[in-house]
């Protein structure tokens, strides 16, 4: 694509990124409220589902809140049984904290709509372009975790 034209369009695509960020924040606080919690506890719960038990050290690094913080939002959390401690079976010293799973019904009111309407956007694309998409995601999370570094001082990390 010649430069002319790569210009506009990656403008265009800037605005539709954009717009797009703010639908994920604003969703992400409606679930929470669904949920009952902040967006942060959310957020922290997300990283545990994904990585499954974690330390609070390598908890608090996944979300960018201080130790202190983030162990604040664990006993939040583990107040109201959305979280649990045990010990790391990897060394018996160390505690982790797991994700405990949400009741059906909870998932369903927060998540829910989310999933039939995501679910009806990626009905329209094919195999390739749902690779595409599956590349950038695997691409620009990291880049945006290595802004976020950048951003709160941290210096340039690579993504």
């Amino acid at each position: 694509m010649a430069d002319q034209e790569r210009g506009p369009l990656l403008e265009e695509l800037a605005g539709v990124y954009r717009t797009y960020l703010t639908a994920v924040v604003l969703h992400g606080q409606a679930a929470a409220d669904a949920l009952g919690q902040n967006p942060t506890d959310l957020y922290a719960l997300n990283a545990l589902q994904l990585a499954g038990p974690l330390t609070t050290g390598v908890l608090a690094e996944r979300i960018g809140l201080s130790q202190s913080a983030t162990t604040r939002l664990v006993d939040r959390l583990e107040r109201a049984g959305r979280v649990s401690r045990g010990p790391d079976p990897a060394d018996r010293r160390r505690v982790v904290v797991a994700a405990v799973p949400v009741p059906e019904e909870e998932d369903e009111k927060a998540f829910g709509p989310a999933r039939r309407r995501m679910a009806e956007v990626l009905d329209d694309f094919g195999d390739e372009e749902l690779r595409v998409l599956r590349r950038y995601f695997e691409r620009a999370a990291p880049a945006l975790r290595a802004a976020t570094a950048e951003t709160k001082g941290l210096g340039p990390l690579e993504p």
